[in-house]
């Protein structure tokens, strides 16, 4: 009598769970879509309290080019507003920029528990383990963003002729810093949503560490971009943590499909006749 075949669902769901329609889908979606604006809106009034001294902050690597040009001259390197509103605009862009950040753990949560009706009852208790790598990994990016900015400006302003001061306009550059340091702290947590792709069955760890050629070649054009070309030693530290946090996800979605297939061989053991 031929075996009849398995469905991988009912391996995978856990007994008595029910299944959501689409609507509910797009209704739990709202739901905690409205928790992380509203988490995003608290944290925002903390960024404008806080806004002036994160500006005198995010301000250093301006002061930095300034020392390594040997510039004396606060208007020969510096930051400018063009507009009479400009300030305000200014500190309001930095309170919901420092909103996100702040709210980092809030939003991540809420893209997990969106994920976690997909994961079986065991799977589901790495959840809150992968959370709590994602929000210190984040913080970790942009901490790293932070430091090789200094690095960057510098390489721009090193193409400045000579006699030509280096003004840049104070909300470009508010933009440039927050978009390299969420970029950052991003390119960190993507090892931990590689592996929320794997416990959904997106992708096998297989997959994943297939594509490691490509993955060295980003992370070290990354490291390059972002670091002074004489300082190969922080380029390739910056390589290598990134390279360490990709085959680390490589590995650990390895040995959730290893214990997957030891779920399937002993399902298929006791569904087989005697």
């Amino acid at each position: 009598m031929a075996t009849p075949p398995i469905d991988d669902a009912a391996v995978e769901a856990p007994p008595g769970e029910k299944r959501m329609s689409l609507g509910e889908h797009l209704r739990e979606a709202r739901r905690r879509i409205m928790i992380c604006a509203a988490a995003i809106l608290v944290a925002a009034i903390i960024g404008f309290i806080f806004s002036g001294l994160v500006l005198d902050v995010l301000s250093r690597p301006i002061e930095l080019v300034r020392e390594n040009r040997g510039d004396t001259d606060p208007g020969s390197t510096g930051l400018m507003i063009q507009t009479v509103t400009g300030a305000f605009d200014l500190r309001m862009k930095v309170a919901f920029s420092i909103a996100i950040f702040l709210a980092a753990p809030v939003w991540l949560w809420q893209i997990w528990a969106y994920i976690m009706p997909a994961m079986t009852k065991k799977e589901k208790r790495y959840t809150l383990g992968f959370t709590l790598a994602a929000v210190p990994l984040f913080f970790l990016g942009c901490y790293v963003g932070f430091s090789v900015a200094p690095h960057v400006v510098e390489i721009m302003a090193s193409f400045l002729p000579e006699g030509v001061n280096a003004l840049y306009d104070y909300a470009y550059y508010y933009d440039f810093m927050f978009k390299l340091l969420l970029a950052v702290g991003v390119a960190f947590v993507i090892p931990v949503f590689l592996v929320a792709l794997n416990l959904t069955g997106i992708m096998s760890g297989r997959d994943i560490l297939k594509g490691w050629r490509v993955a060295i070649l980003i992370a070290t054009i990354f490291a390059a971009v972002t670091t002074p070309g004489a300082d190969v030693t922080s380029m390739l530290l910056l390589a290598g943590i990134l390279i360490v946090l990709y085959f680390l996800a490589a590995l650990v979605c390895l040995l959730f499909d290893r214990r997957k297939r030891k779920r399937m061989d002993a399902f298929m053991a006791s569904e087989s006749p005697a």
